[in-house]
């Protein structure tokens, strides 16, 4: 069952942290408009705001002497220390990374960096991506199966991919963009690629 809340609305009684909400005297109210479905917030619109344990696809955007900053799709900075990595990058290379820590100012640190390899990077809406990815994971395999295609989903709404029916892939996505708020998606996505796989090959 879906419920709709409002900014200020309390959708728990205890503090749970994530997007689209804020905690206040250890109880939990949505901070935009969002759907509440079996006890999460689902945000209907807003800017990605890193949360430790989040995996990423960033950017990098330049390099210092002691690491790199990396553009991961929100209005903060986000850093990558030499400690962190065994691999150098340049300017202009997407990464995936791991979210560590999140500072009051929202500025994130990063673990765990790897350089992609050539590919394509798509972005969606980052409160569509459980939808791409599905229950445990589901739509994000009927996806790859259907189209060959490797396909990375940062919970920051970049998409990388490679290999494949690309094109295929990332109509298919799209399509998850555009229509995440409707039911009966799973099938709907199947009958999509199962019509077009030979169109699109």
């Amino acid at each position: 069952m879906k419920v709709i809340v409002l900014p200020g609305q309390k959708v728990a009684d205890a503090a749970q942290p994530g997007q689209g909400v804020f905690i206040e005297d250890n109880k939990t109210y949505a901070s935009t408009l969002a759907i509440l479905r079996d006890g999460r917030v689902i945000p209907q619109k807003g800017q990605y705001k890193p949360l430790v344990e989040d995996f990423v696809v960033g950017l990098v955007k330049d390099v210092q002497f002691n690491g790199y900053h990396v553009d991961v799709n929100a209005p903060f900075e986000s850093f990558i220390s030499n400690r962190e990595s065994l691999e150098e990058f340049k300017a202009g290379e997407v990464v995936s990374a791991k979210v560590v820590e999140v500072n009051e100012l929202h500025e994130a640190t990063l673990s765990q960096p790897r350089k992609f390899p050539p590919g394509t990077v798509i972005e969606i809406s980052f409160v569509k991506v459980p939808r791409v990815i599905g229950r445990n994971g589901s739509m994000l395999d009927m996806i790859k199966t259907a189209t060959g295609t490797e396909i990375f989903v940062g919970k920051n709404g970049r998409i990388f991919l490679t290999g494949g029916n690309i094109k295929l892939a990332i109509k298919a996505i799209g399509k998850i963009d555009a229509e995440a708020h409707t039911q009966g998606l799973t099938d709907a996505v199947k009958e999509f690629l199962e019509k077009n796989k030979e169109n699109d090959a």
